[in-house]
């Protein structure tokens, strides 16, 4: 039953959050709990010392990220999309929320999200904190009916009850102060100490010579670096920008996509809503600005953990690390917003396969730990109040 230890709770591996534990705190050893598997490695242990109340909104954020309580029927967390067996991505094509809907988005690594400027392929939310409400009330998603229901239902487990009461003393449980303990677990989501880093440290044994190859190829010829920007001040290897890549162009004619557009301009729905319908989510960051210079584009991701974060594309569309080097290496698809640095760009197998091999060197070895040692997630229920 118990899988991982906090300081003032254990945490459960059935899917149901937590139950007291009336002992000292205890240096974090587990960042993720796998809730069907065992306890995971630390990818970053909290300062206990300077800010215990923010430890222990760790610990409830992390409670909440695995419990399917928070789900309208009781068989899908937040892990269920951001699982630690698959580097906190979900391994699907796109998302797969209550009563198997299936999204029209691929989920994205949380891992290191601290960092990043805005949240979602098309960037709609600024924080963290808005980033994690929306799955809890979409129907796409965790399908909770409305804030007040996911109260009350927050609000019968006198665990929570407890918590909430010792750590938003004077909030309690609303939908705010659930999103604020999510997103300070999310926070601490930090993955780093690849091989990479000790190579640009000035370990030149670190990565092998073909990885070498690739990381001169990354800088130079193949232009990776143009959009999956690298610096000590900005490690995760993305200019937080939005580019049109024509990664749909192939399915669907860029005309349509026009009409699509037009038909947004007209409607006052939001972009989350919009994100979640088929007919509409291919739009991108137009769904947000409603300028025509956004249509289609997407967030750069971040390359770090890449090979461990597939399938890619904001679609999921491309399976394989190689295949995605081999539509940027055709300049992508062809259509008028494309982005001007998609340019065809000769690059050999060779070539293509040191690139793959340089992204290798981007997966820290906590992180590999992590993904080895848990288990993924199920969608088995667990009861719910009703």
């Amino acid at each position: 039953m118990i899988v991982g230890r906090c300081s003032q709770w254990h945490i459960r591996n059935d899917g149901r959050g937590l139950i007291p534990r009336n002992r000292s705190l205890l240096l974090l050893l587990v960042l993720a709990v796998s809730v069907t598997g065992p306890s995971v490695i630390a990818l970053q242990k909290p300062d206990v010392k300077s800010n215990l109340s923010e430890n222990r909104k760790v610990e409830l954020g992390r409670a909440l990220f695995f419990d399917k309580r928070l789900s309208e029927d009781g068989t899908v967390s937040c892990a269920a999309c951001h699982d630690p067996a698959s580097a906190f991505a979900s391994g699907e094509t796109v998302a797969i929320g209550v009563r198997e809907r299936k999204g029209t988005r691929n989920a994205p690594t949380l891992l290191n999200s601290n960092l990043s400027k805005s949240y979602f392929w098309d960037g709609r939310a600024a924080t963290l904190e808005q980033q994690a409400r929306q799955p809890l009330l979409s129907a796409s998603e965790m399908g909770m009916k409305d804030e007040a229901t996911l109260v009350a239902r927050v609000s019968a487990i006198d665990e929570y009850r407890q918590s909430f009461r010792r750590i938003f003393p004077r909030d309690g449980i609303t939908i705010d102060t659930i999103a604020n303990a999510i997103a300070t677990f999310e926070r601490s989501l930090v993955s780093r100490d690849a091989a990479f880093d000790r190579f640009i440290a000035g370990d030149k044994n670190a990565i092998s010579e073909i990885q070498k190859e690739g990381w001169e190829l990354f800088k130079g010829k193949a232009k990776c670096l143009d959009c999956h920007t690298h610096s000590a001040t900005a490690p995760l290897f993305t200019d937080a920008k939005f580019h049109n890549t024509g990664i749909r162009a192939k399915e669907s004619t860029f005309e349509a996509l026009s009409r699509r557009a037009d038909d947004v301009k007209k409607m006052t729905s939001s972009p989350a809503s919009l994100a979640h319908d088929p007919q509409f989510s291919d739009l991108g960051r137009f769904l947000v600005t409603r300028d025509a210079k956004d249509l289609a584009a997407f967030k750069t991701p971040t390359l770090r953990d890449v090979e461990l974060t597939g399938p890619y594309m904001h679609d999921g569309s491309i399976r394989t690390l190689l295949d995605v080097l081999r539509f940027y290496n055709q300049g992508g698809v062809k259509n008028p917003m494309l982005d001007e640095k998609m340019v065809p760009l000769n690059l050999s197998e060779h070539e293509l396969n040191a690139i793959v091999e340089f992204l290798r060197a981007l997966t820290s070895d906590d992180t590999l730990r992590l993904v080895q040692s848990s288990k993924p997630q199920t969608r088995t229920a667990v009861p719910v109040a009703r």
